[in-house]
């Protein structure tokens, strides 16, 4: 709308944004229109996502450059709380079970304080802004005035129940109190004030434009209505209308015109980018005419690209190295343990050091967040780094399992407690329980933030597998096998980072491996099992990488696992009623064998919505025959490619020796869903063949290979995935299985494997 349609001689253009999520995106259409026509801008007001579009344009960024970033990847995770995998921590990472959640407790406070506060994770959003801003609020002396274009924006004092306005200060804190959406980013602390998304009281601030920037002309970009109504199943627009008061979204000055592109995407939905980009171009565009009537200088193009050459100059005259840690909010041993792990004990550090060593830190689950903020000290030339940390709560308590249509179904339940101080230290216990498997794992760790970070970990696990109870399919009554394994056994795990991603272990460990079966198809209840019982110790070698997004069902990144393993141990044959000896224990004999294992899962992305995954995995193992067939086939390494392969015990896919490469073709429709196709060859070197008297031997080399394979629909709902498929398992009684899952088929692991 055109408010005064006579001919102003406008010298000051200011223009507004308003929030409204990523809506919020067409603004930098209207940049790019603006920028096109020479229109100039001498003053930017935002709030929410119209602070960060026009803090980045008051830094010095070009519509263009803003554009790239918004459509980069590494935006869209932020988004959603989520960093590149290559700046994971992977030796910080816990380890993978069968929770759906984690409930974190401080015993000292109310439930309600034990409440989460936000969906996602502001860790990465809050280094990326000071990433992004510090550099260009230094050169600027801490004065938003001083910046390439004046700007302000708004954020919400919930507490006083006012507008906060932002001149000065620490630019990116600023940005980031403006964007706080209740219950969706945690919000920040400034000095003392608890503050929120400015969209709550001021949702377009025309006004603080008019008042304290002094245009002679505005130019509003709006991309939220007031007339959103709530409804019944919306959750959003019920929060939304709770907590935002009515905007004015009329610039307030003599002259001023409102541009509104099309904006209809949801609040968190920053898929459709371009689509956004467009619309804001396209509304400026038809509003040019307009707009034009009311400008009488105009700014060429080269003045501009002078003008944001020579803020970048100051930029880069500012190079980003830091020289001292401050931490705040914690005591003084936490103090020491969050300094050593950020500094590394280098007297100076880069930016591109301190995002490796800061996101290291925050993979510290002990650590609920260190808000980052940076300080230019004038004389040094150099930055202090200040970080307001906080302890996360120190109990954690996971609840999963998995719900099947197979007697596969369990429970899971574990809690963790956690510990900081000069180092790490932290308690773990878990649970399953079901037909199939029930176990218990337990473990403490101790973690040193050294140069190079290493811990140290002893567990203790004690489990039970029945296939005999589980191995039957839902419309399979047959009888099936009898098999039930017992495995108890004590580790000790020393590990230590290889850069972020990766991961070397040094295991050792002793274990009892207890397996009871018949050797026969037929039996009764009166007869009496075989006992196959193997007493022995191990030491293990192991470097993995793993950068993959889900710890079942992947979809992105890479897991890589290369695994060298000694074995010795002593074997016991107690024989049952079917068995052909006759002595009631056979002692002996010794087994030594050297084991060798590597692991490839990799994934690519072709196109859009559809990956590829490549599978491989070679083993290597001296192991000898046990005393008989069963108990040989037990004890040799398996392949389970597939999830459910492992709730199967087949005698087809174990061997000493096998090479084995699948292929996985996923199709992404919708958002959360997968349509996965995946196929596998697994080719022994030599088959394990069971003779006439139950004893072992190999047959010709490379003389049967098997497949498997599995089509599954997944949705991977907040707490878990949800399957429905079917697997393929060649030359067995029951080739094909229809499967139904809720939840993980991930469980404690075997001493064996």
């Amino acid at each position: 709308m055109l408010f005064n349609a006579h001919y102003v001689q406008a010298q000051k253009v200011g223009l507004v944004m308003s929030g409204g999520g990523a809506s919020g995106i067409a603004h930098i259409g209207v940049l790019k229109a603006l920028e096109e026509n020479n229109i100039p801008v001498n003053c930017i007001s935002g709030t929410s996502i119209g602070s960060i579009i026009g803090g980045l344009y008051a830094a010095g960024y070009s519509p263009l450059e803003i554009e790239q970033m918004v459509k980069d990847q590494t935006f869209s995770n932020l988004t959603k709380g989520e960093m590149s995998p290559k700046f994971g921590y992977f030796v910080r990472k816990r380890d993978d079970y069968a929770s759906w959640r984690t409930l974190k407790l401080n015993l000292n406070n109310s439930l309600i304080s034990n409440l989460a506060t936000n969906l996602i994770n502001s860790v990465p959003i809050d280094f990326y802004l000071m990433e992004t801003f510090a550099p260009a609020n230094a050169a600027s002396g801490y004065n938003f005035d001083s910046l390439m274009i004046p700007f302000r924006c708004v954020a919400s004092d919930i507490e006083k129940k006012r507008s906060v306005v932002f001149r000065d200060g620490d630019l990116p804190s600023a940005i980031r109190a403006s964007m706080s959406y209740p219950f969706y980013i945690r919000p920040i602390s400034i000095d003392s004030a608890l503050l929120f998304d400015g969209g709550l009281y001021n949702n377009f601030p025309s006004d603080v434009m008019y008042e304290e920037m002094y245009p002679d002309f505005i130019i509003g970009s709006s991309v939220t209505e007031n007339s959103q109504l709530p409804s019944d199943d919306n959750l959003y627009l019920q929060l939304r209308n709770m907590l935002m008061s009515k905007s004015n979204f009329t610039p307030v000055c003599e002259n001023g015109i409102i541009i509104q592109p099309w904006a209809d995407v949801s609040v968190f939905n920053f898929e459709s980018a371009q689509r956004l980009i467009d619309s804001g171009y396209v509304a400026t565009i038809r509003r040019m005419p307009e707009i034009k009537a009311h400008i009488s200088n105009y700014e060429n193009a080269l003045q501009l690209a002078q003008k944001r050459k020579d803020f970048k100059e100051k930029i880069a005259a500012r190079r980003m190295i830091y020289n001292k840690v401050v931490v705040k909010g914690v005591n003084p041993k936490m103090q020491r343990f969050v300094t050593k792990s950020i500094t590394n004990k280098r007297d100076t550090f880069s930016s591109k050091q301190l995002k490796r060593q800061y996101f290291r830190l925050m993979a510290d689950e002990k650590i609920k967040s260190a808000y980052p903020t940076t300080k230019l000290d004038s004389a040094s030339g150099k930055y202090t780094l200040i970080l307001n940390t906080k302890k996360d709560k120190p109990l954690f308590f996971d609840i999963g399992g998995n719900l099947s249509n197979r007697p596969i179904s369990n429970f899971f339940l574990a809690a963790q407690y956690n510990h900081i101080g000069k180092i790490g230290f932290t308690a773990y216990v878990n649970g399953y329980l079901g037909k199939l498997n029930s176990s218990t794992h337990a473990k403490v760790r101790f973690e040193f933030p050294t140069k190079i970070p290493f811990y140290i970990e002893p567990s203790f696990t004690l489990s039970r597998w029945d296939f005999y109870k589980s191995s039957a399919l839902f419309y399979d009554f047959e009888k099936p096998s009898y098999l039930v394994q017992e495995d108890i056994f004590g580790e000790l795990n020393i590990g230590a980072a290889v850069g972020n991603i990766s991961k070397i272990v040094v295991t050792g460990g002793a274990s009892e491996w207890r397996n009871k079966y018949y050797q026969v198809d037929e039996f009764t209840r009166l007869d009496t099992s075989d006992v196959s019982l193997f007493d022995f110790g191990y030491g293990q070698l192991s470097y993995q990488i793993n950068t993959l997004n889900r710890k079942q069902y992947a979809s992105e990144g890479t897991h890589l696992l290369v695994r060298a393993k000694f074995v010795s141990g002593v074997e016991n044959y107690y024989p049952g009623s079917t068995s052909l000896d006759t002595v009631s224990r056979i002692s002996g004999p010794g087994h030594d064998w050297f084991n060798f294992k590597i692991t490839i899962d990799k994934y690519i992305k072709p196109i859009k919505y559809f990956k590829i995954g490549v599978f491989a995995e070679g083993v290597y193992s001296s192991q000898d025959f046990f005393r008989n067939y069963s108990a040989s086939i037990l004890s040799a390494p398996s392949f389970n490619p597939i999830p459910e392969s492992q709730t199967l015990f087949i005698d087809d896919y174990r061997a000493h020796q096998y090479m084995a490469g699948g292929l996985k073709a996923i199709a992404t429709p919708y958002n959360n869903v997968d349509v996965r196709f995946e196929a596998y060859l697994f080719q022994p070197v030599l088959s394990i063949l069971k003779t006439s008297d139950n004893q072992a031997t190999y047959s010709t080399p490379f003389l049967y290979r098997h497949f498997l394979g599995m089509g599954a629909l997944v949705y991977h709902s907040p707490i878990g995935p949800l399957s429905v498929g079917v697997n393929y398992y060649d030359k067995n009684d029951n080739s094909f299985s229809f499967f139904f899952h809720f939840g993980y088929t991930i469980y404690n692991k075997k001493s064996i494997d």
